[in-house]
């Protein structure tokens, strides 16, 4: 094939990829888990036995438990829910996630782990380092909280996920309110606690590691948290200046998350090494119908489109609810039950675009669309 007809194949086959996990009737096909399963188990030789895999709680406790190696994450998920006392009704609100502690006492959240992925294979395949598997909640919108206040081990989880986001200040409670939240965790008076976090800046956001973007101006600092339907953006600016900047999710159009990766040369041999770097960008309306594209650099960028697109689902489903003659069907996650069959009023909020792929003899830069939301979509 000439060059141009490889460059169009290529294309046609990211796209066609992207878009077979976006079909919920794909995603629960026991021909595509299995797939997956064995292809995963294959590519790290790693046969099928038991194994005790320790799973970590945002309170700092671990629970040890017995898998399968090709057990997928839904089902460790339902194996942690049963050791926890978790309701079974409530697993949708939870995930687990690959997790780096670091030894300053930090952490990151790698990524989220897909329902079809291996946690243990994940685990003992990734490349980087203090990795472990934790459990947290998988939702951006603090109000759900509510759904879960009936049930003792799930409060005991947002309690401590709570303590934990404000220990490293991911959440930034004002002087008053720490004093309150304080007098609240030496009382023991978790529901309380918990209601009063709701109030606090940036609660139930999920923190990145310090990256880099183009705004105001390229190369410029930024710690980035997304939740309640924004990305908010702390940014340093030349000048030791600071800045605060928040992305309504009302105002995004599309976004797309690209791989920018680099062949190294080694000094003593043909052997190359490849530099990763991705980066998510959005369009956004700034006001007066003017879009712009925005650009964030980060190794967390598909974890930070996940979040994205799990607002937009939250969204989608209030909208569900507050309107039930819309007939709104909502994108839906493995394992949760479809409520809606067809749609009276199509809703189409997004549109992902896809950029060319560029490869050279001495750099790659493959850009991808990781979200296409369309109308048959919602």
């Amino acid at each position: 094939m000439t060059t141009s007809m490889a460059d169009e194949r290529r294309d046609q086959l990211e796209q066609y990829l992207q878009s077979v996990p976006m079909d919920p009737n794909i995603l629960r096909s026991e021909v595509f888990i299995r797939f997956f399963k064995s292809l995963q188990q294959d590519t790290f030789n790693i046969t099928t036995k038991k194994v005790f895999l320790d799973i970590f709680l945002p309170d700092g406790r671990s629970i040890r438990i017995e898998i399968l190696t090709s057990d997928t994450s839904e089902r460790v998920l339902e194996i942690v829910s049963y050791k926890t006392g978790l309701s079974r009704e409530l697993i949708g609100y939870f995930s687990l996630f690959l997790i780096q502690f670091h030894s300053d006492g930090t952490l990151s959240v790698i990524k989220k782990m897909a329902e079809f992925e291996l946690p243990y294979v994940s685990l003992q395949s990734t490349e980087v380092e203090n990795c472990k598997i934790g459990l947290r909640k998988w939702y951006m919108d603090p109000s759900l909280d509510s759904m879960l206040m009936d049930c003792h081990t799930a409060v005991n989880l947002l309690y401590g996920q709570a303590v934990q986001e404000i220990e490293k200040n991911w959440a930034k409670p004002t002087l008053e309110q720490r004093q309150e939240l304080e007098a609240l965790r030496k009382a023991g008076n978790q529901t309380k606690f918990l209601e009063l976090a709701q109030q606090v800046q940036h609660y139930g956001y999920l923190q990145l590691d310090t990256c880099t973007c183009d705004y105001p101006e390229p190369g410029c600092v930024a710690t980035v948290s997304v939740g309640s339907n924004e990305i908010s953006c702390h940014l340093k600016l030349p000048g030791h200046q600071t800045r605060e900047v928040d992305f309504k999710m009302s105002r995004i159009k599309s976004w797309q998350v690209t791989f920018l990766g680099t062949l190294l040369e080694e000094e003593d041999g043909p052997q190359q090494t490849l530099h990763q770097n991705l980066e998510l960008r959005f369009q956004y309306n700034e006001g007066s119908n003017s879009w712009q594209w925005f650009t964030i650099y980060t190794k967390q960028a598909f974890l930070l489109s996940s979040c994205l697109k799990k607002m937009i689902s939250e969204k989608l489903m209030k909208l569900a609810a507050e309107n039930p003659e819309m007939q709104i069907e909502v994108p839906l996650e493995q394992g949760k039950n479809k409520k809606s069959s067809h749609q009276q009023s199509q809703i189409n909020y997004f549109d992902f675009p896809m950029r060319k792929s560029k490869i050279s003899v001495k750099s790659i830069e493959e850009d991808c669309v990781f979200e296409t939301i369309r109308e048959e979509d919602l």
